[in-house]
């Protein structure tokens, strides 16, 4: 059984870094369903969650993360919701090490609930639970609903996977740091999601997406000021930048992105992954300065 707290005790977790920009690296097609990968290039899927593994990830999470049905009606593809998740936890299962585990990702619907959008509950529920369901089946060991910017939408996406399964759930939202202080684009401060996570008692909780680690830290902070409990931080690798040949990158490197991971530790962080633009170097670099950074305590 996936314990997170048990895992966090004497450790930080290590997760992975970015998915999608592995994907296109690999020759994912721009717009074309990062999910039908998992049928069409598993062997590519399956190679990023391997490197990941080798850089020192003690989980990695499924190439699943718009695998809603909402998202998958895009494609045309909302039919074969179960199946993809399904083959995306399985994808990810073929190659994890003995000891190291499976999350399965799910990101928001992108779709917005009424009254400020067309989207009713029951419509969000049922986009979720085939997803859910197909990663259970497909043998992840913990779901992460991760990049929510809706409370709302994160509490029914939280709701759909107790219902469906009865794997621990880790849930994360995206936070921009405003004039005002931390705030999702809906509004949600973090005193307001703190207090909604403990009350419906999730494993873990955190940030991802959006904030550089500078920034992350000071959520963090906040965070653990309200909650004993592990949180994770998933930060970007700062912010994206255009290169002069059009290409885009991030403006911190493997070596920068990890400086700041002793300070994240020290704000509270027990789960540790990078978001948009980091990879496995930026993975392998993180591990090394955690145990650098244990070692020092020890």
């Amino acid at each position: 059984m996936f314990d997170i707290k048990r895992l966090t005790e004497k450790q930080v977790f290590l997760l992975d870094g970015a998915m999608g920009t592995e994907l296109f690296r690999a020759g994912l097609p721009p717009g074309h369903c990062p999910e039908a990968w998992n049928e069409e290039r598993p062997e590519a899927v399956a190679g990023i969650h391997r490197s990941y593994y080798e850089a020192g990830s003690l989980a990695v999470l499924t190439n699943s993360f718009g695998g809603n049905a909402l998202k998958l009606a895009g494609y045309g593809l909302e039919s074969r919701t179960f199946d993809l998740n399904f083959k995306a936890a399985q994808l990810a299962r073929s190659v994890c090490p003995e000891g190291r585990y499976v999350g399965g990702s799910i990101g928001p619907t992108g779709k917005f609930l009424k009254p400020v959008g067309d989207l009713t509950e029951d419509q969000l529920l049922e986009a979720f639970r085939p997803q859910v369901g197909g990663l259970a089946a497909g043998g992840v060991d913990f779901l992460l609903i991760e990049t929510q910017y809706d409370l709302k939408e994160a509490i029914l996406a939280l709701r759909a996977a107790r219902e469906t399964c009865s794997l621990p759930v880790i849930l994360t939202m995206t936070f921009n740091l405003t004039r005002r202080g931390y705030y999702t684009l809906m509004g949600v401060s973090p005193e307001a999601f703190v207090r909604a996570m403990e009350e419906n008692t999730v494993e873990a909780f955190g940030a991802n997406c959006t904030l550089s680690p500078a920034d992350m830290i000071g959520l963090i902070r906040i965070m653990r000021s309200l909650s004993d409990g592990p949180l994770i931080a998933q930060a970007n690798a700062g912010q994206p930048r255009v290169g002069p040949d059009g290409s885009t990158f991030y403006e911190l490197g493997p070596g920068e992105y990890a400086g700041y991971i002793p300070e994240l530790v020290e704000a509270g962080a027990r789960v540790i992954g990078g978001c948009c633009g980091t990879s496995p170097e930026y993975i392998k670099k993180i591990a090394e300065k955690i145990s650098a950074f244990f070692d020092k305590i020890d």
